[in-house]
């Protein structure tokens, strides 16, 4: 089935519209086209429009002096000759606006759907569509970087990416938080709210114009450098993709953009999501696909990005857009009636176009339902997404914060929210993402350390139980996460070192406020703050991936898993991790098991003072494993302490060691509050 409909959708292009490449990139021929000779092509897609018209600063805003020309199928043409010295009739910068007649004889004004860039000033309500032509635009100065083996996401919004109160530009993001991207060891980026959108405390998910970058962070070649500069470090670039619904606005954003209710939008109830008060696309509508497939091959083609994270991909396959419904894990949730077919064919169509014309390319799904067969391939029947959002482990993180006390943490409830995902379908797994940033709830750091991280987290005072348990605690639980959840890792930005406080955009409940609408920096960069010790944690643990890659390596093997001692031990990519939760008490001689018999040391310990621990661990000790069968394992050996600690087995010793290493270490305790 799924190659008669690849068969059929190539026969009917090439037919129709010149061909899959060409119908894919129609953001060269709808929207502002340049001539030969100067001149300026509009073509536009308005099926419900009686007429049409163009109107500007080109032509002092006369309403109906450029009308357009209907064609076939609602589209609609203007063709504009160059002036008399050869230079085109619109100028760079030029405001422009459509003028839609409606079938009642109501004149609307409205911006192209294909704009390029859009800006609004501060005494307007609603964004201007401004023609972009530079006489000199940016050029690519780097190749793309190769697909990661291993994915370590750094997920970031470029409006907070900056310690004063404000909205932070690109240029910003270039000279300042790309070079922290990079000392972290984190080799992707993920952008959020970089489509247009008229709303900014929408976070970026109310998009109003899709192939404009964000004109409050600058320019379109603002953003090009960003990309550029990431790529010369070795940065894949990945784009948050809001295809799952668009903003309701109408004056500047797709809403009634013909004067009907429907054009790229279902008519009725249908195309309006109840929770989110936005509009729902047609997907088995002929031009919507050409506008958001040619949508995902410009952000590509004309920015550099390689790849995308879906948004909302649960709303998308589902008519009841998974609004109060709980996914109990049965076929029946996912396959009948209740899902939309429409969508799932534009989905499989969407990583068709993404991976057939760039192999390289990456593509992640927000889902919350478990879809079966997402991130399986088209030709298997799948969707045909690279990865899937492990979106249940950073809900079971603040669930177990919140309402359980230490002593009653479940390991076997948290390796097997960890270890639950579909075989086969590669994971990106989070201790926590932007969600948990918002205001409403808190990062794990403040649920963690509350408000003693306004007083308590200087080196030049003794730490206090609050600070130490918090500390210790963010640390294994990103460790954890990163080295059991998944296949990739993401993390938000300012969450590795444990930024204090909450996520709120300026809006009138904050009295327009941008005290939380920002990352601090400014507390990772003071040197006697113990936000430099959870950084330089963060930091060693993604060089550490990187060297020894165990998120490519395969699922791990969990050796022990001992809910009275809180311990959990398990073996992957060759190196055995060792994790004590326990509240109070270290242990001495506690036996842990391996696959392979050699020496021991240690990689990473947590208890290290740079990392905010004790210093109760000898960093050169090494531990020899017996050939004593222990845990299903050939092999073991005794260690004297447990914390988040793990060693290389990359150096294994052939053969037996006959010298069993037991180094009694003082206890290390999480210290309970």
């Amino acid at each position: 089935n799924c190659m008669f409909l690849s068969l059929s959708v190539s026969l009917t292009l090439s037919k129709d519209e010149g061909g899959f490449d060409q119908f894919t990139q129609s953001y060269q021929s709808y929207g502002v086209q340049m001539q030969l000779g100067g001149g300026l092509l509009f073509r536009e897609w308005a099926p419900g429009a009686h007429a049409l018209f163009l109107t500007g600063d080109f032509n002092a805003w006369e309403k109906l002096s450029n009308p357009f020309t209907p064609k076939a199928f609602g589209k609609w043409e203007l063709s504009l000759p160059p002036k008399a010295d050869g230079s085109p009739a619109i100028q760079h910068l030029s405001k422009l606006k459509l003028v839609i007649k409606t079938k009642d004889g109501e004149y609307l004004f409205r911006i192209s759907p294909w704009a390029k860039y859009v800006t609004k000033t501060l005494d307007s309500v609603t964004y201007d569509w401004i023609h972009w032509d530079p006489p000199h635009p940016y050029k690519h100065q780097h190749q793309r970087p190769l697909r990661p083996r291993c994915l370590r996401i750094y997920e970031a919004h470029v409006g907070i990416a900056s310690p004063r109160e404000e909205i932070a530009s690109y240029k910003n993001f270039t000279l300042d938080v790309l070079p922290r991207v990079k000392d972290l060891g984190y080799n992707c980026i993920q952008l959020m709210a970089v489509l247009e959108h008229a709303y900014y405390a929408s976070f970026g998910y109310q998009v109003t114009n899709f192939f404009a970058a964000s004109s409050r962070f600058g320019t379109p070649d603002d953003l090009k450098a960003l990309v550029d500069e990431a790529h010369s470090l070795g940065i894949t670039v990945l784009l948050d993709m809001v295809h799952s619904h668009a903003s309701s606005n109408t004056e500047d954003g797709l809403n009634h953009f013909d004067g009907t209710d429907s054009c790229f939008f279902h008519a009725g109830s249908r195309g309006e999501h109840s929770h989110w008060g936005s509009r729902l696309f047609n997907y088995g509508s002929w031009e919507v696909s050409r506008f958001l497939l040619s949508n995902l091959r410009w952000w590509v083609d004309e920015y550099g990005f390689d790849g995308f994270r879906f948004d909302g991909i649960t709303s998308m396959l589902y008519h009841h857009h998974g609004i109060g419904v709980s996914f109990s894990g049965s076929y029946s949730d996912y396959f009948g009636m209740h899902v939309d077919e429409d969508a799932v064919v534009h989905l499989m169509l969407s990583n068709y176009t993404l991976h057939k014309l760039y192999p390289e390319c990456i593509t992640i799904a927000e889902d919350v339902s478990g879809m079966p067969g997402l991130c399986r391939p088209i030709q298997e029947g799948g969707l045909g997404f690279d990865y899937r959002l492990a979106m249940a482990v950073p809900d079971k993180w603040i669930q177990i914060l919140k309402e359980v006390k230490d002593e009653d943490w479940d390991m076997w409830n948290i390796v097997h929210t960890l270890t639950n995902r579909r075989r086969g379908e590669d994971s990106i797994c989070y201790a926590e993402s932007h969600d948990q940033a918002l205001v409403g709830d808190k990062s794990l750091a403040f649920w963690l350390m509350d408000k003693e991280m306004y007083t308590n987290m200087s080196t030049l005072i003794a730490m206090t139980p609050v600070i130490d348990r918090g500390m210790q605690l963010h640390k294994l639980i990103r460790l954890l996460t990163h080295s059991l959840g998944g296949e990739g890792y993401l993390n938000f930005m300012g969450n590795e070192f444990g930024h204090p406080e909450w996520l709120d955009f300026p809006r009138k409940g904050n009295n327009e406020s941008y005290r939380y609408a920002r990352r601090q920096f400014n507390l990772v960069d003071t040197e006697h703050l113990r936000y430099r010790q959870l950084y330089a944690f963060d930091r060693d643990m993604n060089h550490a991936e990187d060297e020894y890659g165990w998120l490519s390596s395969g699922l791990a093997v969990v050796s022990t898993l001992d809910q009275a001692d809180k311990v959990i031990v398990f073996e992957r990519a060759k190196l055995l991790f060792i994790f004590n939760f326990h509240p109070s008490i270290s242990y001495s001689h506690y036996r842990v098991a391996v696959q392979h018999a050699g020496k021991y040391k240690i990689l990473l310990n947590s208890d290290e003072v740079q990392y905010g621990g004790h210093g109760r661990i000898q960093q050169d000790t090494e531990f020899c494993s017996e050939p004593l069968a222990f845990r299903n394992r050939p092999n073991s050996f005794l260690v004297s302490f447990i914390s988040v600690t793990f060693t290389d087995l990359k150096s294994v010793q052939s053969g037996p060691c006959n010298l069993l290493c037991r180094v009694i270490l003082d206890p290390f305790s999480l210290l309970s509050a």
